[in-house]
């Protein structure tokens, strides 16, 4: 290529071998085309110079093609080229180098044409340039190209794909203010609206070009709007749209079938997406894929994988689309085994999984727990998808945050923070952050989910929480009973708007309330909520029970039923555990009993345990047992150790034994129904049973967890242990419990000694209770908060009967109420009684 252009225009007319336009036509490869550049140079053929640039980019060699642009006149049928050159690049997916090009032929004194702009707008709008876009568009207006359509379709397009709909809608505005608007001008500005989520926008456009009759849509108008009515779920615009496309015939093309049947698939109508389906005469992958996708998006997964399998059948190529939304149908079932031998079918097959399929399988394994097979996808990901050159960022980001969900799941905490903690700060995202904090939350790891959520909140405002974010906060707040957390959280939640958009960040702040011991602000929330759900109505009810409150649990209910949410298995669990926790027996065995006949709902294992546990509280065991007997399924650890608890608060050793017995044959590793059997010997004086059920429980390795309480203040959470002496205030805490002590022994408190699960004398035993967690939090609570203000401590497991009994006496001689969460249920003490009135 060092020959001077002068080569090309000179030399010989014609010679012994005639190249012909034809014979550069043909050339398919380049060692072909560089041949017949060769003879044309030895010939001096000048007038062939042009066709061998075609050549050179038919066979995809720019670079050869640029050299000779570079040596031409700048003449205008010459400019074809160069924009030939663009085009190649834009189907390429190289909007960098039409850039290039473009500046190129500045240099060289090209004048672009009407062409040409559309390419080079159409490379910013690729690159999502305003900067470059609008540098072009001053080129445009200064070039005299801004009365020409087609270049100002291009600039609104090219604006639309910059999100800068302010600069699209003005531009399309003055298309039509100067009359040259056509139907490509009023399809850019909808795709400009429907690819930045503005939906009502992109339908007002629409409605507006329905009535201008210059402009009748056409097919690609239809394949524009249709995906808006299905993201909106707007079926009744969509059968418009659809009725619209019967009457002009377009309906017939594949392109809007396919948009149709997505768009009735996502406004989940599936019977009118099969119906379009089958009456379209011709079908292509997309077609089958689209109903397969939807099958599997709204829970229909049989037919989602009968069509996959008539798919294989009939020879249809299955494509990445297809197995995906396979993989993606068993993952939201929670089959992460069948979806992970799905993946390997389709490695067999030869087909390359995208980020989608990868996210998808990640998604099954965390439904079913399956850390092995999560572990085999991170390896996949490793070898073949993550850190690979010229790879988009966002797409690994995706996948990282797949696998910290998965581990998270999966219990693997340590291993999702590490995966957490490679992400650059900058790089991470909101999905990033309320995976690893919902992961924490979900996993009883509450200290861990909030100290995160505070890092998040602390971050540069690289990313803010979203509904997702505050949802997982609020769960870990209820885990705590972290109810000034909680509160923070809740007004910024107002502030920004999350309550009135979205219904379960609402329910999320009933059940945060409700757990924190403040049933009255969760009442408050409810009432505010603009668009109740079922879960809205079942937590509010759970709230009332778990406070004691049965009979505001079941107006609940009734009001549930007034504005025609019918009642399903899950709700009458919420309804017995109620009337179970606050004696309500009457009603409780009422409900039971109606839900078949009334509701058609078929009681389960978990409405038989709460029948157990109501009828073993009110000491009608012989009733418990033949409710057991009667179960029409194998009862389940929670029926038996239901039974065991009743028989531990009324001393019934024969029945309790039983219970444990079948508990045991169940294989149960569990301390709770250990430790309610040795209570029991206990309190029987039947000090050698209680040391051979400990003996049990260290011989099989099963550790009683330790009793622990908390209380919430102003400078954090602070927990005690049982004997606790670590605090730096522990010696004021011991006098003053002292000194409560004496006072309430005074006005009638006698220590119950039974509760001091030792073979010492009273007086021991005494001392012994003294110092259980609860007592300890309790004088914490009185020296540190101000009078008048109630005090909250939670406890792990169940609070014992003589501190139950002695909070109460204590609440007659301090100004606080003491609400007190155990691991069963709240208690409101104040003023001498309890919420519970005696019956927990």
């Amino acid at each position: 290529m060092t020959t001077t252009p002068k080569a090309f225009y000179t030399g010989p007319a014609s010679g012994t071998l005639q190249i012909t336009t034809s014979l550069l036509k043909e050339c398919k490869y380049l060692i072909q085309a560089k041949l017949t550049h060769q003879k044309i140079l030895v010939l001096g053929l000048a007038h062939c110079v042009t066709d061998l640039i075609g050549a050179y980019i038919t066979c995809n060699a720019p670079a050869y093609a640029t050299k000779l642009l570079e040596r031409l006149e700048p003449l205008p049928y010459s400019l074809f080229w160069w924009n030939a050159l663009m085009r190649r690049a834009i189907r390429s997916g190289l909007p960098n180098e039409v850039l290039v090009l473009h500046l190129q032929m500045h240099r060289l004194g090209w004048r672009p044409d009407h062409y040409t702009f559309p390419f080079v707008l159409k490379a910013c709008g690729e690159l999502s340039s305003f900067r470059l876009g609008a540098s072009v568009h001053a080129v445009v207006c200064s070039s005299g190209f801004n009365g020409n359509v087609f270049v100002c379709n291009a600039l609104v397009t090219m604006y639309g794909r910059c999100s800068a709909l302010g600069n699209a809608q003005k531009m399309f505005d003055e298309v039509f203010n100067r009359g040259i608007g056509d139907v490509v001008s009023w399809n850019s500005i909808v795709s400009a609206y429907s690819q930045n989520g503005e939906s009502k926008n992109a339908l007002n456009m629409f409605g507006r070009m329905m009535k201008d009759l210059s402009a009748r849509p056409n097919a690609f108008s239809l394949v524009n709007i249709l995906p808006v009515c299905g993201s909106m779920g707007l079926s009744m615009w969509g059968k418009e749209v659809h009725g619209f496309a019967v009457r002009n015939g377009f309906n017939e093309d594949v392109y809007v079938g396919n948009a149709i049947v997505d768009m009735y698939s996502k406004c989940e109508l599936m019977d009118e997406a099969d119906k379009v389906f089958g009456q379209m005469k011709v079908r292509d992958v997309v077609s089958w894929n689209a109903m397969v996708t939807a099958y599997s998006h709204v829970g229909r997964f049989e037919d989602a994988i009968g069509l996959f399998e008539k798919m294989s059948n009939e020879k249809i190529e299955l494509n990445v689309v297809t197995w995906s939304a396979v993989i993606a149908g068993f993952a939201q079932r929670g089959l992460g085994y069948e979806a992970l031998n799905v993946f390997r079918q389709m490695l067999g097959c030869g087909i390359d999984p995208n980020v989608v399929t990868l996210v998808s399988l990640l998604s099954g394994c965390a439904s079913a727990g399956a850390l092995l097979q999560g572990k085999e996808a991170h390896c996949y990901a490793i070898k073949c998808v993550l850190n690979q050159d010229m790879k988009d960022q966002e797409e690994d980001l995706m996948i990282i945050n797949g696998l910290i969900d998965m581990y998270a799941k999966c219990k693997g905490l340590k291993m999702a923070r590490k995966m957490f903690d490679l992400i650059e700060p900058k790089e991470k995202n909101v999905v990033s952050w309320t995976v690893m904090i919902g992961g924490y939350a979900q996993h009883g790891e509450a200290n861990d989910a909030l100290l995160l959520f505070h890092q998040m909140l602390g971050q540069h405002n690289y990313q803010r929480p979203n509904a997702f974010t505050m949802s997982c906060a609020l769960m870990a707040c209820a885990h705590l009973g972290a109810l000034r957390f909680g509160k923070q959280i809740h007004a910024y939640v107002i502030r920004n708007e999350h309550d009135s958009t979205t219904p379960f960040v609402s329910n999320c702040l009933i059940d945060m309330y409700c757990k924190s011991g403040d049933i009255g602000d969760a009442q408050v929330v409810f009432n505010k909520m603009k668009h109740k759900n079922f879960v809205s109505w079942t937590s509010l009810m759970a709230g009332y029970g778990m406070h004691g409150h049965g009979k505001e649990a079941l107006q609940v209910f009734d009001d549930m039923r007034k504005v025609g949410m019918v009642p399903d298995g899950v709700t009458f669990v919420v309804l017995l555990y109620a009337c179970s926790h606050s004696g309500l027996i009457d009603e409780g065995i009422r409900y039971f009993s109606d839900m078949t006949k009334d509701y058609g709902v078929t009681p389960t294992a978990e409405h038989y345990a709460c029948m157990v546990d109501l009828l073993g509280r009110a000491g009608r065991l012989c009733e418990a047992l033949k409710l057991i007997s009667d179960m029409p399924m194998e009862p389940t650890p929670i029926v038996w150790f239901s039974l065991l608890s009743g028989c531990r608060i009324h001393g019934n050793v024969e029945v309790g034994e039983y219970a444990a017995n079948r508990l045991s044959k169940l294989d149960l590793q569990n301390d709770g129904s250990y430790t309610l059997l040795s209570n029991m010997y206990a309190n029987a004086k039947r000090w050698k049973d209680v040391a051979r059920i400990r003996y049990m429980m260290k011989h099989t390795g099963i550790k009683k967890r330790p009793g622990c309480s908390w209380v919430q203040g102003k400078e954090g959470t602070t927990t005690f242990f049982v004997g606790d002496r670590r605090h730096p205030r522990s010696q004021q805490i011991y006098e003053l419990l002292a000194s409560l002590i004496e006072r309430i022994k005074a006005i009638g408190y006698v220590p119950e000694t039974s509760f001091a699960l030792h073979d010492v004398d009273d007086e021991e035993k005494g001392d012994l209770l003294f110092e259980h967690s609860e007592k300890l939090a309790l004088a914490y609570a009185i020296l540190t908060t101000p009078l008048g203000t109630p005090i909250r401590i939670t406890k792990n497991i169940r609070v014992c009967g003589d501190c139950h009994n002695a909070m109460t006496y204590i609440s007659k001689i301090i100004e606080h109420e003491i609400i007190l969460r155990d691991s069963s249920r709240f208690h409101h003490f104040k003023n001498g009684s309890c919420s519970c009135k005696g019956y927990w």
